[in-house]
């Protein structure tokens, strides 16, 4: 299995820059809950082992990580919430929580490797887009553990102020469960508006 290495990190040291910080987002895809984005710098003398794209880690391996990551690196995590999803999009929020992710940094990092092909407009520190970039670098995929456990523990937290859903099983993720009881148990506080399955229930499309 192919694992991140810390190529990207090496490049931008070399060019200079000595505080990179890795980003990422989880949390684009759900009906339900925030969008949840991670910043962290690894300390490359140190690093976790076992670094690998959130999706690819057993629920337990990435619980193991996160803990280890917090305990050797520096990390911020921030979201956007469900008002704002439905306010600003999506992709925008996505974005936003990165931003603020990277701004919870201090001290501020002077390199950024950002998950995606897109860069958040609003950053303004020098930054890198890396598509699948969790599958390539390690500071992308530590900030991709962090995100997910934060925010599958936050899904958990909420399934039990909102039984029947499933999220402390799919996280809000569509799942058929979760759709099941969408029609009905109706729509909760948690899931987002603009989403059509959700739309499409409030509005009996």
């Amino acid at each position: 299995m192919e694992q991140p290495d810390n190529s990207l990190e090496l490049a931008a040291h070399e060019k200079g820059y000595l505080r990179i910080a890795g980003v990422d987002e989880v949390g684009r895809g759900p009906l339900a809950g925030p969008v949840t984005a991670a910043a962290v710098v690894l300390d490359l003398a140190q690093l976790p082992e076992g670094l690998n794209d959130s999706k690819k880690l057993s629920a337990k391996k990435r619980a193991a990580l996160a803990a280890e990551i917090w305990a050797s690196a520096e990390v911020s995590l921030a979201e956007a919430s469900v008002e704002e999803i439905d306010s600003i999009n999506i992709l925008r929020a996505s974005h936003l929580a990165m931003e603020r992710a990277v701004a919870a940094l201090d001290p501020p990092p002077d390199y950024l490797l950002i998950d995606g092909n897109m860069i958040p407009r609003d950053l303004t520190i020098e930054s890198e887009a890396v598509v699948k970039g969790d599958g390539k670098s390690v500071s992308i995929a530590a900030a991709s553990i962090v995100a997910k456990e934060a925010r599958d523990l936050l899904m958990v937290d909420l399934a039990q102020q909102f039984p029947g859903y499933g999220w402390e099983r799919n996280a809000g993720y569509p799942s058929k469960q979760h759709r099941e009881a969408l029609v009905e148990l109706g729509v909760t506080p948690h899931h987002r508006r603009s989403f059509k399955p959700v739309h499409k229930i409030l509005y009996q499309e």
